[in-house]
Parts: structure tokens; sequence; C-alpha cells
């Protein structure tokens, strides 16, 4: 018989670089009857190490875990300082690996492009299409969400984020007894699908979702089968991966 007067889970939801509750929109209510859920605020913090020190400081003992993108390299961080404290651990649309130098090279430019002044856009118009997948470019609720999300976080909050330093995260993950379950839209262009691929075979992973007819942005673009995944993945048994 099913134990109806257990507590639900806390599920954090990190979000990814200039997002905030917005991002996770769909999934606070879709999965409100299963999870207790907080997505905290990762804004102020210079380096993936505080934000990961930040959750941990308020998180209960125990708790279930999704990174998106930026996020992703904070669910690792937790992983490496606390691995105790993860019951269970989901990576959307990011990656495992540190930025390669042509990376690295494009996040210095947009640096300096952003540092210049004038009107910050966020992810503008002009590259949106790098975000969702081409599908959605005219869905103007979907974009507008995007736009003034990252608009309303700003450009200070974006020359920090995108200064991060990432590291990479496979042996922590490897060592996680946890159920794991990765989600990639399957047009991503920021960390494309077959890069979820690898990284679910290099950590152990059998549980891979790519999300057709979707970008970068898949707890947004596409909340309905982003719910079922993670909604299936609450549900696995603890201590198994």
């Amino acid at each position: 018989m099913t134990d109806t007067t257990a507590p639900l889970p806390q599920l954090i939801l990190l979000p990814g670089l200039l997002n905030d509750s917005e991002l996770w929109r769909d999934q606070i209510s879709g999965l409100a009857d299963v999870a207790r859920i907080w997505v905290p605020d990762l804004t102020p913090y210079a380096t993936i190490r505080e934000m990961a020190q930040s959750v941990l400081e308020k998180a209960e003992p125990r708790f279930a875990l999704a990174g998106f993108s930026m996020g992703g390299y904070v669910a690792q961080e937790i992983a490496r300082i606390a691995p105790e404290r993860i019951e269970r651990l989901a990576l959307l649309d990011t990656s495992i690996r540190v930025d390669t130098p042509e990376r690295a090279a494009q996040r210095r430019a947009l640096n300096k492009a952003a540092a210049k002044g004038g009107t910050f856009l966020g992810v503008g118009q002009a590259i949106m299409k790098s975000y969702v997948d081409a599908s959605r470019l005219d869905d103007a609720d979907l974009t507008g969400r995007i736009v003034d999300m990252t608009q309303r976080l700003g450009r200070e909050v974006f020359l920090r984020q995108n200064s991060l330093e990432r590291e990479d995260g496979e042996a922590a993950l490897r060592a996680l007894r946890v159920p794991l379950v990765v989600i990639v839209g399957e047009n991503d262009q920021i960390t494309p699908a077959e890069g979820h691929r690898a990284m679910a075979a290099a950590i152990g992973c059998t549980h891979l979702l790519v999300i057709p007819n979707t970008g970068h942005m898949a707890p947004m673009e596409a909340p309905g089968p982003v719910n079922g995944a993670l909604r299936h993945w609450l549900g696995r048994p603890a201590g198994t991966r």
C-alpha cells in the first residue's frame, strides 16, 4: 500500500545563464503534485562553487536535483561537494565538459560586446534562432518570455555568468548511485544532442530523452515531454541508476 502521508520530495530546479524561475514555469505548475519545487536564485554569485554552496546551505538534507545548461554545471559541483545529499539527478541541455578553446573565445567576444554599454538586449530576436527550434521562431509568447527574462536579469548578471569557469564533471557524476536522466532538444545548437548521447554514455546514464522539434530551451519549448520525463524520473526507485 502506498504511504499517502509521506511528504513529497524536494525538487531543486537550477536555472541556466540569464534564467530565473520563468524558465521552469511549466515544471513548477506541472509537477506540483509529485514534488515540492524550489528554484534557487543563482544570479548574485561569481563562481560555480559559490552557486553550489548557496544551494546546499538552503536545501533540505536530501533532494532531487535538475540542472539546465549552466545549472547543469552547478549540479555537477553539488555532486562533488555533497553527493550523499542528492537523491536523483536530471541534466537538461547542458554539458559535462570544459569549454573548448573556440567556445571560450566566443564567450570572451560576447562579454566584450555586452560590456560596451547601450541597451542590453539579452537573448534578443537577432540570436533567438540559436536558442529555440526554427519552428518556434514565430511563437511570440515563447520568444517574448525568453527576451523578457534575459532583459530583466540584465547586463551585469550576463557578464558574471558568462565568465564562469566550467569544470569537467564526468568523475563526479559517474560516482553517483542514484536515478539519472539526460534530456535535450533534438535541434539544440548551444549544447547539441550528440554531446548528450556522449554524456549519457560517459556517466553511465541509460535514460536519455531527445525531444524532436526542440532547441536549447527545452523546459520552455517542450514542457509536456520534459514534465513527462521528470515525472517518470521522480518515480523511479531510489538508490539505482
